[in-house]
């Protein structure tokens, strides 16, 4: 059970149906985590803002999905395990590459290099070294693209803390943690 309200797009008011209405329109539903961001409209303008923002960025949608796939197994949460497998595999993905993300693997060098650069951002709570920078751009990124994976770590990190924090009700098919949170 959540320890929060889970407000109903019917029960919303001001800005925050406003974004609510939006969200229902995009995923044809208001899945559980919006409705407990919904307790705070500016949080859930934040929220939804920095989705719609990035989703406008350099990475494709499988990269983003696998991070997040990657960064909610490593902090414990089956809420965004669960939706980012499902729209990982929706943008499309393989399971079985969404399965290694999880695990923070990938056979694409790249890939693989971005989600080594995320999950040691996570696990450093962002003290990384020069050679991890470098890494990065010697598998092809550049400094926009640095950018934005440091951004997605970020909203990610929010959306982790949001649904372990607040107990948020998973409602998407429920996929397996690879490890517990340290």
């Amino acid at each position: 059970m959540a320890r929060v309200n889970l407000v109903k797009p019917i029960e919303a008011t001001g800005n925050a149906k406003t974004t609510l209405d939006h969200i229902q329109r995009a995923f044809g539903v208001v899945p559980a985590m919006f409705q407990a961001v919904a307790n705070s409209e500016v949080a859930l303008k934040s929220m939804w803002g920095s989705f719609g923002a990035l989703a406008g960025g350099k990475l494709s949608p499988v990269l983003k999905e696998q991070l997040a796939v990657a960064i909610a197994d490593r902090n414990a949460c089956e809420y965004c395990l669960a939706a980012h497998t499902a729209l990982g595999q929706k943008a499309g993905a393989s399971a079985q590459a969404m399965s290694a993300a999880q695990h923070g693997k990938s056979d694409d060098p790249q890939t693989a290099a971005a989600l080594t650069f995320a999950l040691k951002l996570v696990d450093a709570r962002g003290q990384i070294g020069d050679e991890d920078v470098k890494a990065l751009g010697a598998a092809g990124f550049d400094d926009e693209a640095l950018v934005e994976i440091i951004a997605h770590v970020a909203l990610n990190l929010f959306t982790n803390y949001i649904n372990v924090a607040l107990a948020v009700p998973v409602d998407f098919p429920a996929v397996q943690l690879s490890r517990r949170a340290a």
